[in-house]
């Protein structure tokens, strides 16, 4: 299903989404809206594996790397 700007759900066809729409600007429907703070987590989400990445030594990188693999291929 198609996704607005804002990341809400959209009906595909364009009189599904005429009607949607006119439904929100009555009253009919709620238009729901992303929360601030989850958007706002998702960002500091995003940053964090890079900058945990840089602050941590190639040796303790590569220990992670081996524990999480051998986790991954464990029968």
């Amino acid at each position: 299903m198609p996704r607005g700007p804002k990341g809400e759900k959209r009906p595909a066809d364009v009189i599904g989404n005429a009607v949607h729409v006119m439904r929100i600007a009555t009253g009919e429907a709620e238009e729901s809206l992303p929360e601030p703070g989850k958007e706002y987590a998702r960002k500091g989400g995003l940053k964090g594996g890079k900058a945990r990445a840089k602050s941590l030594s190639p040796e303790r990188r590569s220990e992670i790397a081996k524990k999480a693999a051998s986790k991954r291929w464990r029968g």
